[in-house]
């Protein structure tokens, strides 16, 4: 195929996103094409963007049901009319048509729901002339997702297609999740420093991952470290880019409390087992480095939905309190049948590349 430029849509709310749409980019550009990574916040209004991040994450953060309700009332997918992002999209129209014949795209690619509806709202309204393509990297589609306007939605799995296909009319695929090639690499071949570093720390003891996202957010994350800890295991709270509970987690016994880790691969690779709360980017990132996940203690809204959705497909074991999680790290961590499933089930889950169905769009 002839060289092709792509404008690739992200959204700065956490991590994923971004980790998405870079790992896009960097298969698009490996294929000889051009592409521009633009966040999604930074084509509404000066200050829109900054204030929705900061809503968001405090509200995560801080009342995680106020979350709760505002996902219930716009996005959640249950039937009946509701208030959707609409207004908030048309805001990012004209920004967004401005990008697009400035780097004369040929495609536009989105890794955030508010960045389909924009897409969404244009191709339907015949402003916007290329094929646009959603990369939905959840396993709960909600309804923020969806637009009939967009041509193809890729997901993470087929269950994720067939609702992306009920709720639009439009083609969708299951290519699986997008996950830079890092982490299936260290699992082939772990490097030596973070199972030095872990053994150092705590001889003997199995190390879990306990995530917390980009935000560091959770519900009782210090509590369900020391549970993991008094239990034998060494329990390694990755804290994302919060410092505060970096800070307060640093003084738990048997606890490893990680601030932003850089070479999350080769950690994933010499750890046993990931407890996760948000069925997101690192979840995915732990089925390429066949490491077993256990659903635990979700977060509110698209979380506590998504990581539903990730065990009804097989891909992560769910606990339900502190018994059924420690059981279940229990099942996981040694050597074994059980485990050996759950690696070659998060290996399947990896079916085929979506940057070839994107480029696919252009013929």
């Amino acid at each position: 195929m002839e060289q092709q430029r792509f404008v690739v849509l992200s959204a700065s709310m956490g991590a994923g996103h971004d980790a998405v749409a870079a790992e896009l980019a960097r298969r698009l550009r490996s294929a000889g094409h051009v592409v521009l990574v633009r966040d999604v916040l930074t084509l509404l209004p000066p200050g829109a963007g900054p204030a929705l991040r900061s809503f968001y994450r405090a509200s995560v953060r801080h009342v995680p049901q106020l979350y709760a309700g505002i996902y219930s009332t716009f996005l959640s997918p249950a039937p009946g009319p509701r208030p959707g992002s609409q207004p908030l999209a048309a805001l990012a129209e004209r920004r967004l048509l401005d990008v697009v014949r400035r780097c004369r795209a040929d495609a536009v690619v989105s890794t955030f729901h508010l960045a389909a509806q924009i897409t969404g709202r244009l191709r339907e309204r015949g402003l916007l002339e290329i094929p646009c393509a959603v990369v939905v990297i959840d396993f709960a589609v909600h309804r923020g997702w969806l637009h009939p306007g967009n041509d193809l939605n890729l997901c993470v799995t087929e269950s994720a297609a067939e609702a992306a296909r009920r709720g639009t009319g439009r083609p969708a695929q299951a290519p699986g999740p997008v996950v830079a090639p890092e982490f299936g690499e260290a699992a082939q071949a772990p490097p030596a420093h973070w199972r030095t570093i872990l053994d150092r720390r705590s001889p003997g003891r199995p190390a879990v991952l306990l995530s917390a996202g980009a935000w560091g957010v959770g519900t009782a994350l210090k509590s369900t470290a020391l549970t993991l800890a008094h239990h034998g295991c060494l329990p390694v709270l990755l804290c994302g880019r919060d410092e505060r509970l970096r800070h307060r987690a640093a003084g738990l016994p048997g606890v490893l409390a990680l601030g932003w880790v850089g070479d999350m691969p080769g950690l994933m690779a010499a750890a046993r087992v990931l407890v996760d709360n948000a069925a997101g980017q690192t979840a995915v990132q732990a089925l390429a480095a066949e490491l077993p996940v256990v659903g635990y203690r979700p977060l509110p809204g698209h979380g506590a939905e998504g990581v539903r959705e990730m065990a009804a497909a097989g891909l992560s074991a769910y606990a339900d309190g502190p018994g059924e999680l420690l059981s279940t790290v229990d099942r996981l961590v040694p050597p074994g049948p059980e485990r050996n499933r759950r690696v070659m089930l998060g290996k399947s889950a990896f079916r085929t590349d979506a940057a070839e169905a994107i480029t696919g769009l252009l013929g």
